[in-house]
């Protein structure tokens, strides 16, 4: 019991941190939007080969619908961090893990330990849940 205790401290804690890379990974879209921002100001002039101005505002869109779901990620990782700290939303805490596991590598390591932990007895047992007779 001990040991799982430390398991999910462990696991709360990498959630914590994957959260953050997470978010500090957010802001490269940012680039999209100021180039997006700067064709549509006209930054690369106005000659017969500058792109036009729709291409810049639907660059910028772009931009910011990928920094928006980006840091949803990362808020939402580190929501399952203090979840899995307090023992609570066992089943949102499984989703997340799965969500995790779509991105390779680190994701995937962390999703995939998660989810192995969360299906303990004893770690069911935290969250209150029924624990399962092993067969």
């Amino acid at each position: 019991m001990n040991q799982d205790a430390e398991h999910l401290r462990l696991l709360a804690i990498f959630h914590y941190v994957y959260a953050g890379l997470t978010a500090l990974f957010a802001c490269f879209p940012m680039i999209y939007v100021f180039i997006g921002l700067a064709m549509v100001g006209g930054a690369f002039g106005r000659g017969d080969g500058a792109p036009p101005a729709i291409a810049g505002g639907f660059l910028a869109l772009v931009g910011i619908v990928a920094f928006i779901f980006v840091m949803a990620m990362a808020a939402l990782n580190a929501y399952a961090g203090k979840c899995l700290a307090d023992k609570k939303y066992y089943v949102f805490c499984i989703v997340i893990s799965a969500i995790n596991c779509l991105s390779f590598p680190f994701g995937t390591a962390l999703g995939v330990f998660t989810i192995v932990i969360l299906q303990r007895p004893g770690v069911r047992a935290m969250f209150g849940k029924p624990v399962t007779p092993q067969t």
